[in-house]
């Protein structure tokens, strides 16, 4: 089974969901189960497939410290089965389940000791096995014996034989910093199963195989993030991009909290965020919705609410002060990223930001024109406006040219940031950008697996029928709202800014030490 982590990739859906005003509308059935999921229907005839999916409204900006990564992590387990799926005796499998509880509890302590002594320089390793007391070594070869015990009972893959079996595929989920997604293409005949398996694992879930899980998790961040040339140096960009913000925690979650997460406190986790007032499921492709409508409430309507709504974030990124910095030396190519705050999804800001950074980016946009075709100080260049639930950034990055430097890009990229805040956009410029916003939507909606992810995704946000009402918004952007936002956002005391070099040499450093008056080329607004 693959996991995935929702990225930028997937981010890019719902900033695009853009069409011309009296374009096709997306025509969609909502009804609510008296648990409180609801569901969003598009009946589609012709395909004999359906996409079908569910998202829950929580991600890692959901968690807390201590707890970070908890909600990948739930990615993982909600694939390990049921009372029924995953296992071939179930009363052994939850009476290991809790001898694994037990004995972790034990290790924590242990683990807790070892801090500690850390903390007070006694020593220098928390995980050698010199340093740890003869009770954590027998407490850790109990815990292997019991894992091993537990493997000879578990089915593995199960949920993913079933529907193969049965003509489904693609089955995956994502994790991002808002939600959880989980979806599948099913055949038309097959939406009952996919009723009973989705809702049995929401019903009955046993995150059996918890603790060795985090291994996967572990070997998944080693790939994305500590493999790759520039991937822990960007992971600590984040963190210093967000002051105070959860967006400043990576997804995966940080080490130390992924090797202190308890299943007791998944367990309080699930409750809460995976109650089905937190829920909403969708279906795209050929279906009755009558039928549908009955499967659903056989099978989803033995979900129970939660007592307890999930708490929206409370804790709100504090207003920059001082531009940020960070000078990596890494086995890349010379690069720089610029990065604005800016708003949420929905702000009244939005719409023309994301306006501005598609002027900016794509083949012919102005970045690339410029910078690419004109200055040749860089290879490759992009920006994109973000805009999560919460808080949103700008940022245009630039590879630099053979012989030119980040600084050579920064300057670059500044200097047409400038020209936003000064120059009003061509009418003609400005339609040719909402023309693409049209096409690209329309590519979307045309596939039955694109939309149900869409209208998840916007569901989970605003509403699904903001990608009905959200067209308007763009073709009301005005080449003075560009020129306002750029002024508003694009000021030095508002941005962060990461320049990546190939390797540390003399002529690095002397480029490091003359970077702030190389980059910085406006004032802040009064």
């Amino acid at each position: 089974m693959r996991q995935i982590l929702f990225r930028l990739s997937l981010c890019l859906i719902w900033v695009t969901i853009i069409v011309p005003m009296g374009a096709q509308q997306v025509q969609v059935e909502e009804f609510v189960l008296e648990n409180g999921m609801s569901f969003l229907l598009v009946p589609r005839r012709g395909d004999p497939n359906i996409a079908a999916g569910w998202i829950a409204k929580v991600g890692s900006a959901n968690e807390r410290p201590g707890i970070t990564g908890l909600s990948h992590l739930f990615e993982h387990m909600m694939f390990k089965g049921t009372k029924t799926i995953g296992t071939k005796d179930i009363v052994k499998d939850m009476e290991i389940i809790l001898q694994l509880d037990r004995v972790k509890g034990e290790l924590i302590t242990e683990e807790e000791q070892l801090i500690e002594r850390l903390r007070l320089g006694d020593i220098s390793d928390l995980i050698s096995p010199e340093n740890r007391s003869p009770r954590h070594q027998e407490l850790l070869r109990e815990f292997e014996e019991l894992l091993a015990l537990q493997g000879k009972l578990l089915v593995k893959n199960e949920f993913d034989r079933i529907y193969t079996r049965n003509g489904a595929s693609g089955m995956n989920a994502g994790t991002a910093h808002d939600f959880t997604v989980y979806f599948i293409n099913v055949p038309a005949n097959k939406l009952e199963l996919w009723c009973w398996l989705e809702s049995d694992r929401l019903t009955n879930p046993v995150f059996r195989e918890f603790y060795s899980e985090r291994d996967v998790v572990y070997e998944e961040r080693r790939l994305r993030t500590e493999s790759t040339p520039t991937g822990r140096f960007r992971e600590q960009f984040e963190a210093l991009f967000w002051s105070s913000h959860p967006y400043g925690w990576p997804v995966v979650g940080w080490p130390s909290d992924l090797d202190g997460i308890t299943r007791s406190e998944a367990n309080a986790y699930f409750e809460i965020n995976y109650s089905p007032n937190n829920l909403v499921g969708s279906l795209v492709g050929d279906f009755d919705t009558g039928v549908a409508k009955k499967l659903i409430r056989k099978y989803f309507s033995r979900l129970e609410r939660s007592p307890k709504d999930p708490s929206p974030v409370r804790t709100r990124e504090i207003k920059q002060l001082a531009e940020k910095r960070m000078i990596a030396y890494a086995e890349t190519s010379p690069e720089i990223t610029l990065r604005y705050h800016t708003v949420a999804d929905g702000h009244l800001d939005d719409a023309p930001l994301v306006v501005l950074a598609a002027l900016l980016t794509g083949r012919t946009g102005r970045l690339q024109k410029e910078l690419v075709e004109v200055q040749q100080v860089a290879n490759r260049i992009s920006a994109v406006q973000e805009s999560r639930k919460w808080a949103g950034y700008f940022s245009a990055s630039g590879v630099a040219r053979q012989n030119r430097t980040p600084e050579d890009v920064g300057v670059a990229i500044r200097g047409e940031l400038e020209r936003l805040k000064n120059e009003p956009v061509g009418q003609r410029e400005l339609q040719k950008v909402k023309n693409r916003f049209a096409a690209d939507l329309f590519r979307r909606i045309e596939s039955n697996f694109s939309l149900m992810l869409q209208l998840l995704i916007a569901e989970s946000y605003r509403g699904w029928e903001t990608l009905n009402t959200d067209p308007g918004l763009i073709q009301a952007v005005s080449a003075q709202d560009i020129k306002r936002v750029a002024k508003k956002y694009f000021r030095p005391e508002n941005s962060a800014i990461a320049i990546y070099y190939t390797k540390e040499s003399e002529e690095v450093i002397e480029a490091e030490s003359t970077a702030v008056d190389s980059v910085e080329t406006s004032s802040p607004e009064e």
